[in-house]
């Protein structure tokens, strides 16, 4: 069955826009006319009724940022909560949206649950936006005749994700741009000031100190072999690439990063907290311990804590208790496994695991704060050491062709 795009009028005499599922063009407007639009323009949307691909990622970002994506859940979990049909409260979010990406897509996720589909279903069509874990606490609350408050949860945990994700971008965004910077003004000082500097300094025939002939060489390296450097540069990126796209090479850079210091701890918490966080979001959601350990897998970049996970959910299917099975593996923080063991022994599991997260993401952001101070004097020293060298390895010459002159 195709997808048709159309525009037209309303019984009212109003515009009106949106996509329909037929078989064919006349098919479509028929189907518009039986529900009382009358169409100016209709056209066979291409790729619509492609097959979604797997998304493994907890939100995905290319269609909806997670911020975005929190609110329109939010406003659909209120609109059903007061009421409104499904099919009514999609076309609602569809006029009011001002992107067309996201109007289109709502307009299909609307024409689909009219069709007779679950919303679930529908929205697994657009697994670019909405991904197996949203899709999974949807079907979960539709089974369960809870949509509104698995939809809160659902808003609350993307809302979460999106502040989290803000605020460790936010602690990195100084730094970056602090390198970026220094990089450009060292590119132009040494490929071009250098240069001409250089040029005075030849015709003199003097004797230069070491630290200007260094300067010198590596201007002239950078201006005259720039090619083969980039060609070098190229390599490099993507042999690493190669490497970490194979089983052995990614292993080898997940247990690398894990052992890394201070970076290791900190990526651990930062993935501590995500797992808590979306494992508490789908027991409190109704799904079950098993199903909710194996989505939550997709919130886990790391490989090796990706598969003590899924070692701890076959062995939980055994009979043994998360909180053991996560122990022997010998990757998770104490404090973690202790939460869960005590969530586990008073049924409270979704609760602790909220704590848990609620902690690891304050110490993120305490580590971040406390290396983002560290890092802005010891960036503006490098950066300033950089320039007396090369001050230096400038100013030295030119000193000493002034005693020569005198």
């Amino acid at each position: 069955m195709a997808v048709f795009a159309y525009r037209g009028l309303s019984r009212e005499g109003r515009n009106v826009s949106g996509v329909v599922d037929a078989d064919s063009a006349r098919a479509a407007r028929a189907k518009l006319r039986e529900q009382g639009i009358f169409p100016t323009e209709l056209a066979e949307e291409a790729g619509a009724a492609e097959k979604p691909e797997r998304s493994l990622s907890p939100f995905a970002r290319r269609g909806m940022p997670a911020a975005e994506l929190g609110l329109l859940t939010r406003q659909l979990g209120a609109l059903l909560g007061a009421g409104v049909q499904l099919v009514d409260a999609l076309a609602a979010l569809s006029l009011q949206s001002s992107r067309p990406v996201v109007k289109r897509m709502l307009s299909q996720v609307r024409e689909r649950v009219r069709e007779g589909s679950t919303l679930a279903d529908a929205l697994a069509m657009h697994p670019k936006v909405f991904s197996e874990l949203y899709v999974g606490m949807v079907r979960a609350g539709e089974q369960a005749a809870a949509l509104e408050a698995v939809l809160e949860r659902l808003a609350e945990y993307s809302e979460r994700q999106s502040e989290f994700v803000s605020k460790v971008r936010g602690a990195l965004t100084y730094p970056v741009i602090m390198v970026c910077v220094g990089t450009a003004i060292m590119g132009f000082l040494v490929t071009y000031v250098v240069p001409q500097v250089a040029t005075i300094f030849q015709q003199q025939h003097a004797a230069l100190p070491l630290a200007t002939q260094f300067l010198i060489g590596l201007s002239s390296m950078l201006t005259n072999d720039w090619l083969e450097i980039l060609l070098v540069v190229i390599a490099i990126v993507a042999g690493v690439s190669f490497g970490l796209s194979t089983p052995r090479g990614r292993r080898l850079y997940d247990t690398a990063m894990l052992r890394a210091p201070y970076l290791g701890p900190t990526m651990i918490r930062i993935i501590c907290a995500r797992f808590a966080r979306t494992l508490s979001t789908l027991l409190a959601s109704g799904i079950q311990l098993l199903p909710a350990m194996d989505a939550v897998k997709g919130v886990v970049t790391n490989g090796l804590l990706r598969d003590a996970i899924e070692q701890s959910r076959e062995e939980i299917r055994e009979g043994h208790g998360m909180g053991q099975t996560l122990a022997q593996s010998g990757l998770f923080p104490p404090l973690l496994i202790e939460m869960i063991r005590v969530g586990e022994r008073s049924g409270e599991l979704e609760s602790m695991l909220e704590r848990v997260a609620d902690n690891y993401e304050r110490e993120v952001s305490h580590s971040l704060s406390q290396m983002t101070t560290i890092l802005e004097p010891v960036m503006t020293l490098g950066m300033a050491a950089v320039i007396v060298f090369m001050m230096m390895a400038v100013l030295l010459p030119i000193f000493q062709l002034n005693q020569i002159m005198q």
